[in-house]
């Protein structure tokens, strides 16, 4: 398993990462745990996981990600073995957003944040977390598939310095190593910087949010601050919630797949999507790659990835998302990646 560092912190992450939002809903905790087993074998060490896990959230499968991460890691004793991240959620602005945790009052401030660490802390049975990260921004933003900045006027939010004074504590209470955002805007990411620095509050190491070859809207601004502020990306969605894949090609449902049994999930299944997915499927085949590994290898190499957060529900997928750490795209290949690109560019951001 190939390594990179973790923004400036010096921690080494593995680049396959493992994502858990589908345990506790499409994966039972003895598969959860069967996960984890093979992923450390393969010399997968970042785990990551949320409160608001698993996906999608409803009030009675709450916490349970967490939870069958921490009787994993009661079981096996292997917490140092490994890079655990987990995520406290933002406050509810949108539907989509759940409001059955703590009432759907969750502000980025003192009081919500210490209750959420203490829980998730409870539930993976650790007392500390090596990354802990902002789900989403306590304001309202251009993310999760909006085409514009909403501008919304008076808008209550609590101030990013605030939120990292939150976050300092934790840090000398050694709950917490290090910190990072999630679905977070260039604007943002320069704000906890500014405030970081000028307060001596902890710095972010890295950003976890969507990256695929169906929204590389990442490569626009924010990956900027990867190259000259060592702020990494944690890349979610690599496989576009298993469009790139083919296999929701020409209207097509599997049984069991994501997309079939929750039709809340549209980001990626727009017609432009569908075009671009198809070249990518194609371009894949005739270079004999299975269309999830070069999804996968292509994020693999890019520069300000530090991990690859890869998600699956049986072990064969597992297994095949793992093995693209072993593949090389090379310059030809990528060339026609970008030129689909330029032809259907971010059709599903």
């Amino acid at each position: 398993m190939k390594t990179r560092k973790l923004g400036r912190t010096g921690l080494d992450v593995s680049l396959i990462g493992l994502g858990t939002m589908t345990w506790g809903e499409q994966n039972t905790e003895a598969e959860a745990h069967q996960q984890l087993d093979y992923a450390l074998e393969r010399g997968v060490t970042l785990i990551d996981t949320a409160e608001m896990y698993p996906v999608p959230p409803m009030a009675q499968t709450q916490g349970l990600t967490e939870t069958y991460i921490g009787t994993w890691l009661a079981r096996t004793g292997r917490r140092r073995e490994i890079v655990l991240a987990s995520k406290v959620a933002g406050p509810v602005r949108d539907p989509k957003r759940p409001g059955h945790i703590r009432d759907g009052k969750t502000f980025l401030d003192r009081k919500n944040l210490t209750a959420a660490l203490d829980a998730s802390l409870k539930r993976l049975q650790t007392d500390y977390l090596d990354l802990y990260q902002l789900h989403w921004p306590d304001r309202t933003t251009a993310t999760f598939g909006k085409l514009s900045y909403p501008w919304v006027k008076d808008e209550h939010t609590v101030p990013v310095e605030e939120t990292l004074d939150v976050l300092d504590g934790f840090v000398r209470a050694g709950k917490v190593r290090y910190v990072g955002v999630s679905n977070e805007t260039p604007w943002g990411v320069a704000q906890f910087l500014r405030h970081a620095e000028a307060r001596g509050l902890p710095r972010i190491a890295s950003i976890q949010n969507a990256y695929n070859l169906l929204n590389r809207v990442y490569e626009i601004g924010l990956s900027e601050f990867s190259h000259h502020e060592d702020v990494s990306l944690l890349a979610y969605s690599p496989l576009a919630m298993g469009v790139l894949c083919g296999k929701y090609l020409d209207g097509a449902r599997p049984e069991g797949a994501r997309l079939t049994r929750y039709t809340r999930f549209t980001r990626y299944s727009n017609p432009q999507a569908e075009a671009a997915a198809r070249e990518y499927v194609a371009l894949a085949r005739e270079h004999g790659l299975a269309p999830a590994q070069m999804a996968l290898a292509w994020v693999n190499q890019q520069p300000f990835v530090a991990s690859n957060l890869i998600g699956a529900t049986t072990m064969a997928q597992l297994k095949e998302n793992i093995d693209s750490v072993d593949i090389t795209l090379p310059p030809e290949l990528l060339q026609a990646i970008d030129d689909i690109h330029r032809r259907h560019p971010n059709p599903a951001p």
